[in-house]
């Protein structure tokens, strides 16, 4: 059975499942479902805990027999499972199967795993830990609903903070949920309970964002000038290979130019995304951008991308940084063009 994490907290009032799966790509989301499901089974007399981490020399007859041995004194008892790669392997995938074929008694089984793409989740061992017990998505925070997860962990503590002290917040810790959750504990240790201000949330936060190149390029295809000055700036400070920026955002603008042009020739949205290989919540902003940037400034994109390209190897004369924010700026939507009449340098 499938539950969304919102859900795990009211199943566990109303039964104890013998095998939980927990996969995804947020570690402190996970962390903190794993210890709630461990906290309930203490409390339901499961005292006793084994853990097993798999990697490359792990032998799975080790979980199969732990699974057929009982507790030494009777004891209820917590199998804890951790795969950190996501991929058992063949003996490994065999052996989740068997073991889930018949589950340990009085035993809860909870098993964690990194993000498994679709190909993992269709194998058989994966379809047999979602039959065989309770599987819960771990997904990340997107960053238009940060705010409000800040603003649900400071009530939690008795604190709150406006709209706009929970948007700085939020730009601190982008990408970063760990420490979000770190900042969050810190202002709670700081300030009494009630209004935050503004003021003490900037003495308090370090920026602690954590950045990628694929935020960067959300950020571009989306015309946010605001994000991708912020991203691009963070990416040069953690010394980022501008050559790996640009062959990400050159990459995406190719991908916009094989839709632009599929959708100008009536060709069926579905099918465009296919072929670009855009998968999942990418689906909709990449069309949205296809539809709204021209082919024309694509194709200059492009243009501009193989002369920063030049830059970078020193064959051209110029800033490859300031290249790089160009390009983002000219993507720009055009309620936010006047941002870039600001914006000469980086």
């Amino acid at each position: 059975m499938r539950i969304k994490l919102e859900q795990l907290h009211q199943q566990l009032q109303k039964q104890t499942a013998p095998l939980y799966t927990l996969f995804g790509s947020e570690p402190l989301l996970i962390l903190e479902a794993t210890d709630q499901i461990r906290a309930h089974a203490r409390q339901q007399g499961y005292t006793e805990r084994e853990l097993f981490t798999v990697d490359q020399h792990f032998d799975w007859t080790e979980l199969l027999n732990a699974g057929n041995n009982l507790s030494l004194f009777g004891d209820r008892r917590i199998m804890d499972l951790r795969i950190p790669s996501g991929k058992p392997g063949r003996e490994g995938g065999k052996a989740l199967e068997t073991y889930c074929t018949a589950l340990p008694p009085d035993t809860v089984t909870l098993i964690t795993l990194p993000r498994i793409d679709k190909q993992g989740q269709a194998s058989k061992w994966f379809k047999a830990l979602e039959t065989a017990g309770t599987l819960i998505a771990v997904y990340p925070i997107e960053r238009n609903q940060l705010p409000g997860w800040i603003g649900q962990r400071l009530a939690k503590q008795q604190q709150k903070a406006d709209a706009a002290t929970l948007q700085f917040l939020a730009n601190q810790v982008e990408g970063n949920l760990l420490a979000a959750h770190q900042e969050i504990q810190k202002l709670a240790l700081l300030y009494p309970a009630g209004n935050l201000t503004f003021e003490q949330v900037k003495d308090v936060v370090l920026n602690v964002a954590r950045y990628d190149v694929y935020q960067l390029s959300d950020a571009m295809i989306t015309g946010d000038i605001t994000r991708f000055m912020r991203v691009l700036n963070g990416l040069q400070g953690e010394g980022t290979a501008p050559l790996l920026i640009l062959a990400t955002l050159a990459e995406q603008i190719r991908q916009l130019i094989i839709i632009r042009k599929g959708l100008d020739n009536g060709q069926p949205p579905a099918q465009l995304l296919q072929a670009a290989r855009i998968w999942g919540d990418r689906q909709k902003p990449v069309m949205a951008a296809a539809q709204r940037i021209s082919i024309q400034t694509l194709l200059q994109g492009l243009t501009a991308a193989a002369e920063i390209d030049r830059m970078i190897k020193g064959v051209a004369q110029g800033d490859a940084w300031e290249g790089l924010l160009q390009l983002g700026l000219s993507f720009a939507i055009p309620d936010n063009r006047q941002s870039r009449k600001k914006v000469t340098h980086f």
